[in-house]
């Protein structure tokens, strides 16, 4: 926590709301702290801010403890500059699943797609200038497969660059305007319509954002390549070069994915619920006429989960009928039936999602165009999406 001096200095600075902003704040936190370990002496919300903060100062600066953390760069950051890095060893390329905290206000909250903690497949790339344009070309490309991948083909590509009337932005200009055209080029030489649009870059760098627009026509920003000098001057990064002298690798954030929230929120929507099979959390469901064909039908079951399949198994004495229903209503792609008749053959009986009825098959052709699916990403036009 700043001292009371210099938080001060800067409370002069501002005026209005902005400072009005400021006292709420931190009124909260000292309520937060009290609350949490009881009333501390000489602390009082109503008293001046740098009295305020002066307290919570002398109270919290020899406590230790943890922050949730709003990004993963720094981590990775530190990670590169754990050991000395040559030239040979570039690019170097971190990535995890990592989840970060933002304190989104309560009115733009909106389900799974705008939350306070979330999942990134974050990863941070660290290379020299000879090889970016080849590390963006690469990232971008990754995230037009994954959207191709994934049929969300309704997207267009925006290019955020910084405004250069805010003092919102870190670093050099010269290494932005450079950063920038790095990201033109690119986007010119994979021949991708782009959209430029100032004031939409990371404090740190200019992005390319890939925007989703959902089944009913709200944008997304779902993936994200950013070029950044910025940081790995802030972190005093290197490595050594083939001349044996030191010098600063630029460093590429990408996230094809973006938030995992927002895009399975995206996806439920896309598809009205009815993934393709391959995507689906239960690709089979598994249902018995009676009793006597449970024997079977674990067979069955067993021999779909040995193929990699995800099945699910319903051994309920209730009548066929039900059963299917509640496989229907979950959207299921495949539901098979199995009864006395087909533990005599070896087969099972297919009833695929869309409604058509192919029939009994055996357990192994079924098995084999399960995986052909799958191999081929196939699917139907998602529902709600047909139209786009």
């Amino acid at each position: 926590m700043p001292s009371p001096k210099r938080y001060t200095q800067r409370g002069q600075g501002q005026v209005g709301q902005e400072l009005e902003q400021t006292r709420k704040a931190v009124q909260s936190l000292a309520g937060a702290v009290q609350t949490a370990w009881g009333s501390i002496e000489g602390l009082n919300a109503d008293a001046a801010l740098d009295e305020i903060v002066g307290v919570l100062d002398r109270e919290l600066k020899d406590e230790d403890g943890f922050l949730l953390r709003p990004m993963n760069c720094p981590h990775h950051i530190h990670i590169y500059k754990a050991v000395p890095r040559s030239y040979r060893d570039l690019p170097v390329r971190l990535a995890e699943f990592g989840t970060v905290y933002r304190y989104e206000q309560s009115g733009e909250l909106a389900g799974l797609l705008r939350v306070r903690g979330f999942t990134q497949d974050d990863a941070h790339i660290f290379c020299t200038p000879e090889q970016l344009p080849q590390e963006i070309a690469g990232t971008v490309q990754l995230s037009l497969e994954i959207l191709q991948v994934l049929q969300l083909s309704d997207c267009r590509i925006r290019l955020g660059l910084r405004d250069p009337d805010s003092d919102k932005y870190s670093g050099d200009p010269e290494l932005w305007t450079l950063a920038e055209q790095q990201l033109r080029d690119v986007v010119r030489g994979l021949e991708l319509d782009c959209s430029e649009e100032i004031g939409e870059a990371a404090f740190y760098g200019p992005k390319i954002d890939f925007i989703v627009r959902d089944c009913i026509g709200r944008e997304w920003q779902l993936g994200t390549v950013q070029v950044d000098y910025t940081l790995p001057e802030r972190f005093d990064l290197t490595y050594v070069g083939a001349d044996n002298k030191p010098h600063r690798p630029i460093m590429i954030h990408r996230a094809p994915f973006g938030s995992i929230e927002r895009l399975m929120a995206v996806l439920i929507e896309h598809y009205a619920g009815e993934f393709p099979l391959w995507l689906a959390p239960v690709q089979v469901g598994l249902v018995t006429v009676s009793e006597k064909s449970a024997d079977y039908a674990g067979q069955v079951h067993a021999r779909l989960l040995e193929a990699g399949l995800r099945a699910e198994l319903d051994l309920s004495s209730e009548k066929i009928g039900p059963k299917k229903h509640r496989m229907r209503a979950r959207k299921i792609p495949y539901i098979l039936v199995v009864g006395e008749q087909e533990a005599a053959d070896g087969s099972v009986n297919v009833n695929p999602r869309d409604g058509q009825t192919p029939g009994s098959v055996s357990l192994d052709t079924f098995v084999r165009a399960c995986q052909d699916e799958i191999a081929a990403k196939a699917s139907s036009e998602p529902g709600r999406g047909s139209s786009r």
